[in-house]
């Protein structure tokens, strides 16, 4: 095994890698390797104990991100977590009646810098950090060896990749053909396009919570804000919603949203969309028709800490309008997908609101999670994502 440059903590800096967490902070280095960029480096502390095996980028603030925890050869135990994550999924999907689903969880499942979403027999990979980047080649062989996938697409386009130094990136790794694939997650079966799409298609880690909303729906009128493709809204129309309308402001994603409507069978007076932002479809008096139950999932109000204040009061905004659209008995999914707004500031945002609607408020449920996102215990800052379902009287 080749030996690999050498990055050095300062004193006491490496109690968080010692528990596993994978960041590597610049103001906790004393000594920066003699490396490429974007390289594999052995971590030491300042005693000289070895660390883990991290991909390197000083452009970074988070100059390092560790790979893996044990001596030896780090791409041979990258692949052994590639393949547990792997194997961890075969557990819950393998021949069920969800084809989409995310196969490895970046530091949720411990590979930093790592996205895979399966589509079917499709695989698409999100490669957000320059190590990661760098070994572009690598994770197309070990993916093909472990999956045999039908293809492999990269969409790494995300704003992560711009703070690593990089641009974005698209196209087909593996294989070749149309980019609109026909995907089903029980029973609603839905059209992507890996070329048009937001993230990789479809917003799979709220899948347990479009269950949970389709196992409420019958008899409801529903209202699905931010509502991209229409998820909530379609399951809610497969549960037996009496209707179900979506409002975006994306007009391509609401044309695929009807799209996907017309796909399941359900009739156009059931799904009408608004292309409109939530905010002033629900300052709207009176609303288009008397909704029941409103889903709010937003995109992220608070990126970086900074953004906290001023995304408690857009929190509290859109959740004071929704409630004062409801009747007594009315049902409310809202939920937060920011990291910045932990679980305590985001119902403490609720409160607010149920306060300034003048509102009664129950939580029924908190967040279902998606079997395919896992939390890294050791990462915390895998668990972002956040929902309350609340009775409105």
């Amino acid at each position: 095994m080749a030996d690999h440059p050498i990055l050095t903590l300062k004193p006491e800096r490496e109690i968080h890698l010692k528990n596993r967490h994978h960041a590597i902070f610049k103001n906790a280095v004393e000594t920066f390797p003699d490396a490429p960029n974007g390289s594999i480096v052995e971590v030491r502390s300042a005693a000289g104990e070895f660390l883990c095996y991290a991909t390197y980028n000083p452009r970074s603030f988070i100059c390092g991100r560790a790979v893996a925890f044990e001596q030896g050869d780090p791409l041979q135990a990258m692949k052994r977590t590639i393949k547990r994550a792997v194997e961890m999924r075969r557990t819950f999907f393998d021949g069920g009646d969800v084809t989409a689903f995310r196969l490895v969880n970046a530091e949720g499942d411990g590979i930093p810098g790592l996205i895979v979403d399966a589509y079917g027999d499709i695989l698409v990979v999100q490669l957000t950090t320059l190590g990661m980047d760098r070994l572009r080649e690598w994770v197309v062989n070990v993916l093909g060896e472990l999956v045999s996938p039908r293809g492999i697409y990269e969409k790494s386009t995300g704003p992560a990749r711009k703070k690593e130094g990089m641009e974005g990136k698209e196209g087909w790794l593996r294989g070749t053909g149309g980019t609109r694939l026909e995907v089903a997650e029980r029973g609603v079966r839905s059209i992507i396009d890996l070329a048009g799409s937001q993230k990789t298609g479809l917003f799979l880690d709220q899948r347990e919570m479009r269950s949970l909303v389709r196992q409420l729906a019958p008899g409801r009128t529903v209202l699905d804000c931010f509502s991209y493709v229409g998820g909530f809204a379609l399951s809610a129309l497969a549960g037996g919603a009496v209707s179900a309308d979506a409002v975006d402001y994306d007009g391509d994603a609401l044309e695929r949203a009807k799209e996907n409507a017309a796909l399941n069978g359900f009739a156009e007076d059931r799904f009408v969309t608004y292309r409109e932002n939530a905010f002033d479809f629900l300052r709207r008096k009176p609303l288009p028709k008397p909704y029941d139950f409103i889903v709010l999932d937003p995109p992220a109000f608070a990126k970086r800490s900074s953004d906290i204040e001023p995304a408690k009061a857009a929190y509290t905004d859109i959740n004071r309008m929704a409630m004062q659209a409801l009747p007594p008995g009315g049902l409310l999914l809202t939920c937060s997908c920011s990291y910045q707004m932990d679980i305590t500031l985001f119902q403490t945002a609720v409160f607010h609101a149920a306060r300034q609607a003048d509102r009664t408020v129950k939580i029924l449920q908190k967040h279902r999670h998606a079997f395919d996102h896992p939390i890294n215990i050791f990462h915390p800052e895998t668990d972002y994502l956040k929902s309350l379902l609340l009775w409105v009287e």
